[in-house]
């Protein structure tokens, strides 16, 4: 697949108008990563409260993920991330809303969670196609990795200010900075001149209904031995260890007796080890093969998971936390990354929102189970440690599986092979 534009510039800035937007959402909606869970635990004080939060969150991808993804397909999607951006401001703004007039109640937060990520669906389709339409092909990993390290660069300054903010305000006036964050990324956009629906080498897209999209997506993710298995181990990973996020706010609280101030420098900390590893990821992928890449992140991820369930002092978890965040980040952008580069343009939101949903699919359940665990046991150091041995004997055995060897699999590649079949033996 050729794409449009230079590297990482574009002939227009286009590029950086996207980002730049993008930037400030992710700002904003750092916020709301902190403040959402330390508001149903102060609401609630349950761990299963806080699991179900997750839940919810991710439930659409289950119920209409595969639907919303090929839609993302048929229409404008630069129009559709806007209007995405400007419903989702809306309901985070009634959280504060409600609170100020004495109506906010636990359900509604649920119910928040909930239509926000099904406009998350379409809006993240949209966003996945984007990239390939701004960079150059040669230039995915690294514009993936400046977009994430600059993404989580505000997220480091984000839980900072929310968690000093609480201190002067209520903890849910300090989502409305998220919300202004959203309408933000929707004027950025707007300014973007490019299509987001670009197409290239002669695609074209032929009459076909929504479902018959939905039938091609799964077709072209379960036929691809790379995009299957970066799916299976995805969602085996995301059931073990959805709780590791989930149930932060409780580790923070129950294990390590933090402020909220403290918690908000625990969720900073993740923030700082992703923008480390975004940074490094284009460098590294130019020296190490995806699958060392990928593979051998995941697997000190879960190392480091099992050090920070050790850890009862908040200056021993922080560093621990911002190691395993970034390692993690770094398997996410050698995923994409990937895919972006195996993936016709015309199928880009489906397919990504296919290997989502798969990916995904195990969070509601395995987040709900996860804080059950903690209540039973009532020890979330355990629970913990237990996910970082889990996350690394899953790298370990995917590693003998055709991730062990994904570049084969790239259509460059297999150009070059195919090549070399047809010529004559000396």
């Amino acid at each position: 697949m050729t794409t449009g534009g230079g590297p990482l510039r574009g002939s227009s800035g286009d590029f950086w108008k996207f980002w730049a937007g993008q930037t400030i959402s992710n700002f904003g909606s750092s916020f709301t990563l902190f403040a959402l869970p330390l508001l149903v635990f102060k609401l609630t004080g349950s761990a299963l409260s806080l699991g179900l939060v997750t839940a919810v969150e991710f439930l659409p991808y289950l119920l209409f993920g595969l639907f919303l993804g090929a839609w993302a397909d048929r229409v404008d999607r630069k129009r559709m991330m806007i209007l995405s951006d400007v419903a989702r401001a809306g309901l985070i703004a009634s959280i504060p809303a409600l609170a100020l007039f004495g109506g906010l109640a636990v359900w509604w937060i649920y119910a928040v969670g909930f239509l926000s990520s099904a406009l998350k669906i379409c809006f993240d389709a949209g966003e996945f196609a984007a990239v390939p339409s701004l960079v150059g092909k040669d230039d995915l990993v690294r514009a993936n990795g400046r977009i994430q390290a600059s993404y989580y660069a505000a997220s480091v300054a984000g839980p900072l200010v929310a968690g000093a903010a609480v201190a002067l305000a209520p903890v849910e006036a300090v989502l409305l900075l998220d919300a202004l964050s959203f309408l933000a990324s929707a004027l950025a956009l707007a300014l973007v001149r490019r299509s987001f629906n670009a197409t290239s080498d002669g695609e074209e897209r032929g009459v076909s209904s929504i479902l018959e999209d939905v039938r091609e997506g799964l077709r072209y993710v379960l036929s691809n031995p790379v995009l299957r298995n970066i799916a299976i181990m995805m969602a085996t990973v995301n059931f073990v260890g959805a709780t590791t996020i989930a149930q932060l706010t409780f580790f923070a609280k129950e294990r390590l007796d933090a402020t909220d101030a403290g918690v908000g420098v625990l969720y900073s900390a993740g923030g700082v080890g992703i923008v480390l590893l975004s940074l490094a990821a284009g460098p590294i992928r130019g020296r190490v093969s995806f699958s060392k890449a990928a593979l051998g992140a995941l697997m000190l991820h879960g190392l480091l998971t099992f050090a920070f369930a050790l850890s009862d002092r908040l200056w021993i978890a922080v560093p621990l936390w911002a190691l395993a965040s970034g390692f993690a980040l770094f398997f996410n952008i050698n995923t994409t990354s990937i895919r972006q580069a195996m993936v016709p343009n015309r199928m880009l939101g489906r397919v990504q929102t296919v290997a989502v949903v798969l990916a995904w699919s195990a969070i509601p359940l395995g987040s709900t189970l996860g804080g059950l665990a903690i209540e039973w046991t009532a020890n979330v150091a355990l629970v913990y440690g237990l996910i970082g041995v889990f996350v690394f004997l899953i790298a370990l055995v995917f590693s003998f599986t055709a991730l062990g060897k994904a570049e084969w699999y790239l259509p460059s590649q297999q150009t070059h092979v195919e090549k070399l079949a047809a010529e004559p033996s000396p």
